[in-house]
């Protein structure tokens, strides 16, 4: 199937190539932030404003993790892409599709252990992690970020039609969770969660030297989505408890750093359940000064991004884990 090129970030010259895996990635998610935007908050559905957004999956139908899954919902953004699959340029050509000409890849990072075995410590790690069953002798191993380029299916021809976004003459006009038994489905899946629930009063918030969470009623939100969103946002922090992830940046203040990067676990570990059991993202009433805060900490701190993103992708673990669908 051919689909038209589009005019995008991906066919401009840039000199991201000479920034390591980590800036790279750090870069990317800085400029939409400088701009207000949080790619994990699905802005541009008009009709459906409060739809979930979905994993992005690999070319085999495994979906992404942790920092990947950032990465891509901001290509898919800034590109407007709406297929869910990305391949490298070898996957398309394994099946006999082709990466149109022009057509630059998004960015993906993994970690792979290295070890050095010489014993110089002047050199770069640059030797594969030893393996004791093969006789060979092991060295101090440390973990290296390194990356690849992937393209979303719109960027490629020749596809079968299922990797395609499918285009409805007349979507539905309602997003997910609006209807009573999405209500019901949720209710038993968060009943699920080892952590007390209360409601009344008008925050929204997680006690952790009580662990409990407390709850505005479900009638005081605009809409059954953001009462589900946001208690996706509370039971994230409550996985920071020492009895579970006992996850802690230090600082607890509004301003502070570690607030700062807390409220982004959060957020994003609400985004990555949502995209699992179908919720919008919670959208975070004074978002402005939580970006400024995120850019601080971006600025001071390069990898705090990536230590947000994995701390995230445990706390959605866990939370999926205890509703029993991961």
């Amino acid at each position: 199937m051919a689909h038209a090129a589009r005019s995008s970030r991906y066919n401009s010259p840039t000199d991201e190539t000479r920034l390591t895996p980590q800036e790279r990635v750090t870069a990317q998610i800085t400029s939409l932030l400088e701009r207000g935007v949080r790619p994990w908050i699905k802005p541009w559905n008009d009709i459906a404003p409060s739809e979930a957004l979905v994993l992005p999956l690999r070319s085999c139908g495994t979906p992404y993790r942790g920092m990947n899954i950032v990465a891509l919902w901001a290509s898919a953004l800034e590109c407007s892409f709406k297929a869910r699959h990305w391949f490298t340029f070898k996957q398309a050509l394994a099946m006999n599709a082709c990466v149109r000409k022009g057509e630059r890849g998004s960015y993906v990072v993994y970690y792979t252990e290295l070890t050095d075995t010489s014993g110089d410590t002047t050199k770069p790690y640059s030797v594969p992690r030893a393996s004791k069953a093969n006789g060979e002798e092991g060295g101090e191993t440390r973990r290296i970020l390194r990356g690849y380029t992937v393209f979303n299916a719109e960027q490629i021809d020749g596809l079968p039609e299922e990797f395609y976004p499918k285009h409805d003459a007349d979507p539905a006009p309602a997003g997910p969770c609006t209807r009573g038994d999405d209500h019901a489905r949720l209710a038993a899946l968060f009943a699920r969660i080892p952590v007390t629930l209360r409601h009344g009063g008008n925050r929204a918030f997680y006690s952790k030297a009580a662990d409990f969470i407390q709850m505005p009623l479900r009638e005081a939100f605009r809409d059954g989505s953001q009462y589900w969103a946001t208690l996706a946002h509370e039971t994230a922090h409550a996985s920071r408890h020492e009895t579970r992830l006992n996850r802690d940046f230090g600082q607890t203040r509004f301003g502070d750093a570690g607030y700062a990067l807390e409220e982004l676990v959060a957020e994003l570990a609400s985004a990555f359940i949502g995209a699992t059991i179908g919720l919008p993202a919670d959208h975070l009433e004074d978002h402005a000064a939580y970006i400024d805060g995120w850019l601080k900490a971006l600025s001071d701190n390069p990898s705090a991004f990536l230590t947000a993103a994995s701390k995230a992708q445990a706390a959605a673990d866990w939370v999926l884990r205890e509703m029993g669908v991961a």
